[in-house]
């Protein structure tokens, strides 16, 4: 009768492995299968939930099931960032905005100012009330401090345009009496030597010629030389009176090949302004030509003067 086989360390080789708990089987598999279920050993034809009649059918499924919906997803607790842009969404830092800034539609514009984010409606720091906020990580200044610092700005500024200004003033006048002694050298009041030098510009003005002559302003344009830097330094143009001031700028920069930065930069170092000569002060970008100029009158393109300051009595 032949003898079980026997292996080097003496035990029978026919038992290795594990017996099928399945009630009637008891079949030894080398390779069994443990039901996580009920914790049993089974064969291979007994290894499902249904094979054995399992008595705990579906708990390890269950068990995972809560375990997958427990475990956090890998943006939980985050603001994920945007794809494109790579920063977070976050809401437009202008008051009472709601616009969402930091995605791939909508990037938004940093200020440079007040180290915020805004969307395109306020990115400019007049749309935004960007001097009465106090720049993001800036150190802390007392209310006294940034008073006197806020006057100081204003009165050189202030300084600033009022020689300005009284410098083409007196050029603009020096112009005048010259063409009011060109007209057979008789003395003329200055509206009638206004309108000769007006004539005299609608004659070497530029512009669309598409525009109706009613709706046209003919101004003197000019580029300061110590601020901007202008392949043409001036020239006589016309606009519509139904333009804004900003529109008005971005012809006279191209007509002047003046670079113009202001839809690119919002750094008050690179923004060109409009300077009305005969007002004495900066143009709002939102003012209509018609409202605050009219033939005749001379406009300077600045670069880096800050806001608007008030109206300059000259």
């Amino acid at each position: 009768m032949p003898t079980a086989a026997v292996d080097s360390r003496g035990t029978d080789a026919s038992l290795v492995g594990s017996h099928c708990q399945y009630a009637y089987c008891n079949q030894l598999d080398f390779l069994p299968f443990r039901c996580q279920s009920c914790n049993q050993t089974f064969c291979l034809e007994h290894r499902t939930e249904d094979g054995h009649a399992c008595a705990n059918k579906g708990a390890w499924a269950a068990r995972k099931r809560e375990a997958e919906l427990a475990r956090q997803g890998a943006g939980a607790g985050h603001r994920m960032r945007d794809p494109v842009t790579g920063h977070r969404p976050r809401p437009c830092a202008a008051d009472d905005c709601k616009t969402t800034v930091g995605t791939s539609l909508n990037p938004g514009v940093h200020c440079d100012r007040c180290n915020r984010a805004y969307c395109l409606k306020h990115r400019l720091c007049e749309d935004h009330d960007c001097a009465n906020k106090p720049p993001i990580g800036a150190r802390a200044t007392s209310a006294a401090e940034a008073a006197s610092a806020a006057a100081e700005g204003a009165r050189s500024a202030l300084e600033r345009f009022r020689l300005w200004g009284l410098a083409k003033k007196q050029k603009a006048k020096d112009s005048l009496a010259s063409a009011s002694a060109s007209v057979g050298g008789a003395k003329k009041q200055s509206n009638a030597a206004r309108l000769v030098a007006v004539n005299a510009l609608k004659k070497t003005a530029k512009g669309d010629a598409k525009l109706p002559p009613e709706k046209r302003v003919y101004l003197y344009v000019e580029a300061e030389a110590t601020t901007t830097r202008s392949k043409i330094p001036k020239g006589d143009f016309f606009y519509s009176r139904d333009w804004k001031v900003g529109k008005l700028l971005d012809a006279a920069a191209k007509s002047l090949q003046v670079p113009n930065l202001n839809n690119q930069s919002d750094a008050e170092e690179d923004r060109l302004r409009v300077f009305h000569v005969e007002g004495g002060r900066l143009l709002e970008f939102n003012e209509v030509v018609g409202d605050v100029l009219q033939s005749g009158n001379t406009v300077v393109l600045l670069r880096g003067v800050g806001p608007p300051p008030d109206l300059i009595d000259l």
